[in-house]
């Protein structure tokens, strides 16, 4: 059996070795690599995928969601509504354009924002609420759109797990993930869904005139070369990522029906045994899989982990520690105990290895590691 990995980025290169090593290849050949042909082609093959108005390619997901912040003129001290568990490039941002992060506790299932904790938030000062679309589901866009509208605020879709995932309304129509909000925002790092051979991420919208604005912010605020009408940034995709993401693009929809193939397998070994809790299912939304993440119950989950390390099985921890728990949000003001269902997760998920290139034998072999150890 070949090494279990977490993330096996080599076995996937590996398949489409050719396709890649063409896009670079003509890349290095034009030397165009900032701003080549290639950018403008994965921002239209990616707005043709989501069904979007328009992407807008940029360096990376933190700052797609630092220049969505930007574009919407949120100012100092303005409230926005995210959870404290997510990965900290949600919260670091607001905090840079001194932003007020207000934090909601998640649903215990589907790990995504409790929008029935939502209204209690609501001051005079919110702006905005940043949904994290966790693991690869999305949260419940529907309910967040009305509660939205009926607030007038902003939605800043964080989708950088949930690329290509399908959120169905209750009138049977069908979005992407990220195309759902005001704007949406993603990353490519090199471990996502799509991931590039570096950093990278995107902005989607169905506004043009906040289209405009975000194509200008990633260049410096420029919207002829050298007349600039906002202050801006300079995050760019380079040229070799976007030729790269353009051929993996071709994939997605096969990588996270890959990814759902290895967590059925996973759901059939492990779902009745004791102390565990596999993923939960909306029923408005697919899950692609970005993370298999487990509950351990009975606060057993750090031996599990060292048990699946003890036989060369990797295992992760997203995320051990809650943001507003964190040394660096400390003037928050919140403490212990004010968000019981984040911090309880956050000592009881464990993910499991999930990437394109799970074997079967891989992925009975760690099932039956976890069996083990409950057994």
């Amino acid at each position: 059996m070949e090494e279990i990995k977490m993330v096996d980025l080599n076995g996937q290169y590996e398949r489409i070795k050719r396709e890649v090593d063409e896009a670079i290849q003509k890349v290095l050949d034009s030397t165009a690599f900032i701003k080549g042909p290639d950018v403008k082609a994965f921002e239209l093959a990616l707005a043709s995928y989501l069904d979007a108005g328009t992407v807008i390619s940029c360096a990376n997901g933190t700052d797609a969601l630092q220049i969505a912040m930007m574009a919407l003129e949120l100012k100092p001290g303005d409230e926005v509504i995210t959870t404290p568990f997510t990965f900290v490039a949600t919260v670091e941002v607001l905090k840079l354009l001194g932003l007020k992060p207000v934090f909601v506790d998640i649903e215990p299932g589907t790990f995504n924002i409790d929008i029935d904790k939502l209204k209690i938030k609501i001051s005079s000062r919110t702006k905005a609420i940043v949904p994290v679309h966790l693991f690869g589901q999305c949260a419940n866009m529907e309910r967040l759109s009305a509660f939205a509208s009926e607030y007038g605020l902003y939605i800043i879709e964080d989708a950088a797990q949930s690329l290509g995932c399908n959120y169905r309304f209750s009138d049977a129509s069908v979005r992407k993930s990220g195309t759902i909000g005001t704007i949406g925002c993603t990353s490519f790092f090199p471990s996502k869904n799509l991931g590039a051979f570096g950093d990278g991420g995107a902005l989607f919208t169905n506004n043009p005139i906040l289209a405009a604005k975000l194509q200008a912010l990633v260049n410096h605020g420029m919207i002829q070369r050298y007349h600039y009408d906002y202050v801006g940034v300079n995050s760019r995709l380079d040229t070799l990522q976007a030729a790269i993401l353009n051929v993996k693009l071709k994939h997605l929809d096969e990588y996270n029906r890959a990814r759902q193939s290895a967590a059925e397998f996973y759901d059939n070994a492990l779902g009745e045994l004791k102390d565990i809790t596999i993923p939960s299912r909306s029923k408005f939304s697919d899950h692609i899989f970005h993370q298999y993440t487990l509950r351990v119950l009975g606060g057993k989950r750090d031996e599990l982990k060292n048990h699946l390390e003890k036989s060369s099985v990797p295992a992760m921890i997203y995320y051990p520690v809650p943001l507003h728990l964190q040394k660096a949000y400390a003037d928050l003001g919140y403490k212990i105990g004010d968000f019981p269902i984040a911090e309880q997760a956050c000592h009881e998920v464990l993910s499991l290895p999930m990437h394109t290139e799970l074997s079967e034998e891989q992925l009975y072999f760690i099932t039956e590691r976890i069996i083990e150890f409950v057994n």
